[in-house]
């Protein structure tokens, strides 16, 4: 059973709704209507970063096309709470399946995502009797957003490391009375996730990631003798990882060792938090997705992005690799080995390679798709349910 009230008000679950001031929309149709562009080179497209034309055609969308109001009331109909959990404030998407032999299921979310990424699986996967599947595969579902991140942030304090938003998960799923649970997540998510195990393997039944980086591939020259007995597609994703760590990496540098000065030009400016984002959703999608929104629908990535925009959280959810990368001298990858039954799930594009994978994980499920992409709770939701179901089917 869960308990959304405790004596202590510091440890109080209190019921949230969304709802944002008028006056915070109408600034940002200001903002929309007076952008001013930069130039660029013809023909460039997108290989110096978003294209003028596709990023204009996209603000007017955002200013013209586009009901927060109708978003916002949406989000609004799944059941959300906050609480403070060491000292910050977390929000979350608490949805208790049907089923009362539903198993507890933590989702985390990574950057440039959000809460929005797993609106698509909460059907499926808290009823999915309701979606022509077994009752036997119910989860109970906790989608918080990560700290720093939406309406849990900004973070008022250093230190909000991955690890140390592993060991809230661990107290947030306690205080709910969820003292064993399943967890799942991807991006940063996928690095979020795995360490929830190796601070509490006793209340984690099992772990499932997608969109996998630390810990399940190199981060760094790859030693001959080991590329030796790679895959034809491992060495292709050990290819990819070294183009993306030539041309793709920038954001990531910079939020690493600079994420405040990043923030003012993300937070005063609504095209720019745009442009941050957009390029990723286009990097990362699907590979054969020309645009961003031929992987995931405009409606969902504008929706997205408002929750980074008005929560004025470009900046602290760029710390999270500001903190995270302190750990950089062990070459990002986790000190201790996880003994908690993993699932790895590669959609198109993702780069995970079981031999790194299994030198700090149990990976006990390796599952390989050609559809969706990295943001596959919204690319590829009934890929991604049915992988879930699947491999915590036995551990339940």
């Amino acid at each position: 059973m869960t308990n959304h009230t405790t004596a202590d008000t510091k440890t109080e679950i209190r019921p949230f709704r969304i709802e944002i001031p008028q006056a915070d929309l109408d600034d940002l149709n200001e903002r929309l209507a007076r952008v001013r562009f930069p130039d660029e080179l013809p023909g460039a497209g997108w290989d110096l970063g978003v294209p003028t034309g596709y990023l204009a055609e996209l603000v007017d969308c955002w200013r013209t096309g586009y009901d927060w109001r109708e978003h916002e009331a949406a989000l609004n109909e799944i059941p959300q709470f906050v609480t403070e959990v060491d000292g910050t404030q977390v929000h979350f998407l608490h949805v208790r399946s049907p089923e009362p032999d539903a198993v507890p299921l933590i989702l985390t979310h990574g950057w440039p995502g959000s809460i929005v990424e797993f609106l698509g699986v909460i059907g499926p996967l808290s009823d999915p009797r309701a979606y022509g599947g077994d009752a036997a595969d119910a989860f109970h579902l906790v989608i918080p957003s990560v700290p720093g991140f939406g309406f849990s942030g900004p973070t008022r304090e250093a230190g909000w490391s991955p690890n140390r938003v592993a060991r809230a998960w661990v107290e947030l799923m306690h205080r709910l009375g969820y003292e064993r649970f399943a967890a799942q997540g991807g991006d940063m998510g996928a690095l979020i996730t795995p360490e929830i195990g190796r601070i509490a393997p006793e209340s984690v039944i099992g772990i499932h990631v997608n969109a996998a980086n630390v810990g399940f591939q190199p981060m760094g020259p790859a030693p001959e003798d080991v590329v030796a007995k790679l895959t034809d597609q491992e060495r292709q994703r050990l290819a990819a990882l070294g183009m993306f760590a030539a041309v793709g990496s920038g954001y990531m540098a910079i939020q690493l060792t600079r994420p405040q000065t990043l923030a003012y030009g993300l937070t005063d400016s609504p095209v720019g938090q745009l442009a941050w984002i957009i390029e990723k959703f286009k990097e990362w999608s699907n590979p054969s997705a020309e645009l961003p929104e031929d992987a995931v629908d405009r409606d969902t990535l504008l929706t997205n992005v408002m929750l980074y925009w008005l929560t004025a959280t470009a900046g602290s959810s760029a710390r999270m690799y500001y903190e995270g990368g302190k750990h950089a001298q062990a070459g990002w990858f986790p000190l201790t080995r996880s003994k908690v039954p993993t699932a790895v799930a590669n959609f198109a594009g993702d780069t995970a390679i079981r031999h790194w994978a299994e030198e700090a994980n149990n990976v006990v499920r390796w599952s390989e798709f050609d559809h969706g992409g990295h943001f596959a709770a919204l690319e590829a939701p009934d890929l991604l349910t049915r992988d879930v179901r699947e491999f915590f089917r036995d551990l339940r």
